[in-house]
């Protein structure tokens, strides 16, 4: 036996060589010893065996499979089309490990199954896992299930995931894990707005801070499983995989079918932690932006379909006085597209509403100083639209008939190379005559019912997306692109390795938002995840929100604006400008620290910050919900500061004091850099004021 031990500074995952067979996995969990020896691992871990069992321990291999006695989801199902070859029993040809990665080679002789399995344990604590399975054999291999799992300890009992709807993305739900699956599984094409982003296994009542967590993230943007699992044995696993169509995927000799990533995470501080595990890894790939987030105006809202030049350059004058950066012109300035019925799929510039082109409108906001962005849907078509008539059968459907309607709209086949290529050409002119600085990259219905040459379509098309996506950024790497689906319908770290921006909910309402932009970070760091201010009535809940609850969800992401600013007023023109200034000058630390949630669960609020990596500066809000039962909530615990520093504590005015129900606001609060210790600030807390509902308040720290 030789000892395996990927490690970082909170996380260890422990396996063992067993002779040629593929390796065991011993731990994955909190970090072990460096000096940790097989022999005291395989004592401490072997288990005993039962009645009515397999006569010898069971194990759990790297890639547990039937063959080995694994009586759950194994890593591998498929077959020959006649059903031979449905049970390999995988050899390992080598394995090479150091103290962050592990690359299992192995072969199946009898069924000419290689597969290579890679994990790689990144600095924060995220396990990256990955596996690609190669056809060596005689005639085709149909798969039908590859998925990647990571070992659960029994006594982590609770799940908590996410699911939602349209404008209500990411609400968490938690259950026990009974004996046998919880499982999710997203049938419509793209992540969708009631997928769980993260599937995550804990002790008991685990929260932000507290408790042991295993999660785990399926970075896919097509139709997917993950599962926790737990059976009378004394087993459970996390894990996850494509969900793969009926005959979606079957290789021919020599081929290889790549399975999307699956990363996992290990806290024992929380969800807090598991956040950290993410945001760490995301924050350190190459494509990571390097530059200050823009803030941005988009039209949306503002204007909808109404692109008259004079209005929108009203607009942008606006919007540049409130110190705005980038400018997105949004739905309807192609083609025939005067409402969301017609149109879509004609990627030319009106010659209706654009007798001159875009180039007027570009060239007013460049000369403001602001960026220039524009919106598209590359994927879809209406059928009243030129591309569908002059090509019917760029339609991705099953062959006979068209699917039901979604937002009078159908999806195009990109796995088609003629279908491909025409929106490659579109997009590239675009982005090539003019001077365009972002895309705004929409999804708006559903992949139902919808086949490519008469076979599933799902994986095809989702892999074409990621291929049209590379390739313009290729030719234009210096254009951000936002993902969008009908707002946050696909969100996962497979579209991310190719966006810059997710646009998390179409609603902008905020009180909406301080819940959908909270659990959105869950796995995506704050920097990523677009939220705007909004106008006081919101045109997705017919909510009234005040300007402070409206500043304050918005300024700790990828700020925006969508209101028709050029109807402000001299006073709302000011607010709005003060909060811009307040984002742009802690824009550094909102984007670069480490995200603190505080559990709150006698307070009817929300309660989340950043803290700057070295503790030296903080910034929490604390968004009224609702009314509170008690008069004096008492003092609000923060977290995550450092308890041996003093802070200077101070309110931030965002352009608007948040209205209570007092007669005095705290010391601290009429004495602005009041100086408290961090360990005051954790342990005891801090009075806050009696906000109304719906109200926000932030709080800025700075060390002293």
């Amino acid at each position: 036996m030789t000892l395996i031990h990927l490690r970082s500074e909170t996380t260890s995952f422990v396996a063992v060589t067993d002779g040629d067979a593929l390796p065991v996995v011993l731990h994955w969990g909190p970090r072990l010893p460096d000096g940790l020896s097989e022999a005291e691992l395989v004592a401490a871990t072997t288990p005993v065996v039962p009645h009515s069992h397999p006569d010898v321990p069971l194990v759990r291999r790297l890639l547990p499979m039937p063959v080995d006695g694994w009586r759950m989801r194994p890593a591998l199902i498929g077959s020959a089309p006649d059903g031979t070859r449905f049970a390999p029993r995988f050899t390992a040809a080598s394995v090479t490990s150091d103290e962050s990665s592990l690359v299992v080679d192995a072969m199946d002789a009898e069924t000419g199954l290689q597969i290579e399995a890679t994990y790689r344990l990144h600095p924060d604590g995220l396990l990256e896992m990955a596996a690609e399975i190669r056809n060596l054999g005689a005639g085709d291999f149909r798969i039908d299930a590859c998925e990647l799992s990571v070992p659960l300890p029994m006594d982590a009992i609770e799940v908590l995931d996410l699911s939602g709807r349209w404008c209500r993305e990411r609400s968490p739900q938690r259950l026990t894990i009974p004996m046998g699956a919880w499982m999710r599984e997203g049938r419509t094409g793209r992540t969708e707005h009631s997928g769980p982003l993260a599937l995550c296994v804990g002790d008991p009542g685990f929260g932000f801070r507290h408790g042991r967590v295993w999660a785990v993230h399926h970075a896919w943007s097509g139709d997917s499983r993950v599962y926790a699992e737990r059976n009378p044995e004394g087993k459970a696993q996390l894990g996850a995989g494509e969900l793969i169509g009926p005959s979606e995927v079957v290789l021919g000799e020599g081929e290889v079918y790549r399975a999307p990533t699956v990363f996992a995470a290990y806290s024992d501080r929380g969800l807090d932690g598991i956040s950290a595990a993410f945001h760490g890894y995301v924050r350190s790939r190459p494509s990571h932006p390097s530059t200050p987030r823009p803030v941005l105006l988009n039209t949306w809202e503002a204007v909808y379909f109404d692109h008259r030049l004079d209005v929108l350059t009203d607009l942008a004058d606006k919007a540049a006085a409130a110190g705005m950066e980038r400018f997105v012109l949004d739905d309807g300035w192609f083609g025939s597209r005067r409402h969301d019925g017609q149109g879509l799929g004609d990627w030319v510039v009106s010659d209706e509403m654009w007798p001159d082109g875009l180039n007027p409108i570009i060239d007013h906001v460049r000369s403001l100083g602001m960026e220039f962005g524009i919106w598209v849907e590359p994927e879809m078509a209406n059928p009243k639209s030129d591309l569908l008539r002059d090509h019917p059968d760029w339609m991705l459907r099953v062959p006979g008939r068209d699917p039901v309607l979604a937002r009078r709209q159908q999806v195009i086949d990109l796995a088609n190379p003629e279908c491909f290529a025409h929106i490659l050409e579109r997009m590239d002119a675009l982005l090539r005559d003019h001077d365009i600085a972002f895309v705004k990259w929409d999804h708006n219905r559903s992949l139902v019912d919808v086949s490519h040459d008469g076979q599933p379509a799902i994986r095809a098309v989702t892999l074409a997306v990621y291929e049209l996506m590379d390739e313009l950024r290729r030719r234009h790497p210096g254009v951000d692109i936002e993902t969008c689906a009908s707002g946050g319908g696909r969100v996962d770290l497979g579209i991310l390795e190719r966006t810059d921006r997710l646009w998390a909910s179409d609603t902008i309402d905020a009180m909406e938002r301080q819940h959908i932009n909270l659990w959105t970070s869950l796995v995506v760091p704050p920097e990523l995840i677009g939220s705007h201010i909004g106008g006081p009535h919101s045109h997705t809940t017919g909510r009234h929100n005040s300007f402070a609850l409206r500043a304050a969800s918005a300024v700790f992401w990828h700020m925006g604006v969508e209101w028709n600013v050029a109807t402000l007023n001299d006073q709302e023109l000011t607010m709005l400008r003060t909060a811009i200034d307040w984002h742009k000058a802690h824009r550094e630390l909102l984007h670069t620290g480490e995200v603190v949630r505080v559990d709150t669960p006698t307070r009817n609020a929300v309660v989340h910050g950043v803290v700057a990596k070295d503790g030296s500066e903080a910034v929490f809000s604390m968004a009224q919900l609702d009314t509170e039962v008690v008069e004096v909530s008492g003092c609000l615990r923060l977290a995550g500061l450092d308890p041996e520093a003093t802070y200077a504590v101070s309110p931030v005015n965002l352009g608007e004091i948040p209205s209570c129900q007092q007669m005095n606001f705290p010391d601290w609060f009429d004495a602005p850099g009041t100086q408290i210790s961090g360990a005051v600030l954790m342990s005891v807390g801090l009075s806050m004021p009696n906000l109304h509902p719906e109200q926000a308040l932030l709080v800025h720290l700075q060390r002293v």
